[in-house]
């Protein structure tokens, strides 16, 4: 029995974000395409009734992340990106706007009750506020948690670990100690060029060996033969190894 769904099986764009920018009129800031998804950026104070548009009027039912990104160099440095899902047409759509520490963004909550947890997460990691949010609390860090771990200006290493005590039989904060020091990586690839010697590479510089060393030699008992295996001068008991043909020779009882 062929089951038939609404939703296409590719997702199709043409045309779809004059559609959109059409609809969202004097709110959208700019809209293009990247990787195959449309990215719109609208204004900050407009985000809850942006949403709603698209959720209401376009068929985005759901609300499938809150992302935060950090530019220090911006003067509004923070991005939070709405990712929405249409399930009807199989379509997904990245909205956006730019926030700093001091200009909260309107809480989407009223829109999606999963929102909450998700403006959390923004707080917690980047320190935008979320204007509206009535549980606006840390939701990843620590209990006391100073900073915010995924700024930029934010050391990688933190400034405090945590470890249990045996002597004092709880949970103990402590100031961060590395064992070695944080190596750095410039991630270049050695086929793009590098301007140091990478390990393996001091071998390419080696000359070649003009006479190569064979292995085996006339010994003792003859070309192509090893000595015996043990150490008796009579030689009886002892076996011989493999001669040369492949055949063993076992020596006479007396």
């Amino acid at each position: 029995m062929t089951v038939l769904h609404p939703a296409p099986r590719f997702t199709l764009i043409d045309g779809l974000k004059d559609t959109l920018s059409t609809a969202l009129g004097g709110h959208l800031l700019d809209a293009h395409d990247e990787h195959g998804e449309l990215l719109f950026t609208v204004r900050r104070d407009a985000i809850e009734d942006v949403l709603r548009i698209l959720r209401d009027e376009h068929g985005y039912q759901q609300l499938m992340e809150i992302a935060g990104v950090d530019y220090p160099s911006r003067e509004e440095r923070f991005e939070v990106v709405y990712m929405l899902l249409s399930l009807t047409k199989n379509s997904r759509i990245m909205v956006k706007c730019t926030a700093s520490e001091d200009t909260p963004v309107p809480t989407v909550t009223t829109l999606w009750p999963n929102a909450g947890w998700l403006e959390r997460e923004v707080f917690d990691l980047y320190g935008v506020l979320f204007d509206g949010n009535t549980d606006l609390r840390r939701i990843l860090t620590d209990y006391g948690f100073e900073g915010h771990p995924f700024r930029k200006d934010f050391p990688l290493t933190g400034y405090t670990e945590l470890r249990y005590s045996e002597d004092e039989k709880r949970v103990v904060y402590e100031p961060v100690e590395l064992a070695q020091d944080l190596r750095q990586f410039d991630f270049m690839s050695p086929w793009e060029g590098a301007d140091y010697v990478l390990p393996g590479d001091e071998k390419a510089n080696t000359p070649p060996v003009d006479d190569p060393k064979v292995q085996g030699g006339q010994g003792s008992g003859g070309k192509g033969q090893r000595g015996r295996s043990c150490g008796r001068r009579d030689g009886q008991g002892c076996t011989s190894s493999a001669r040369a043909d492949g055949r063993s020779r076992r020596p006479a009882r007396a």
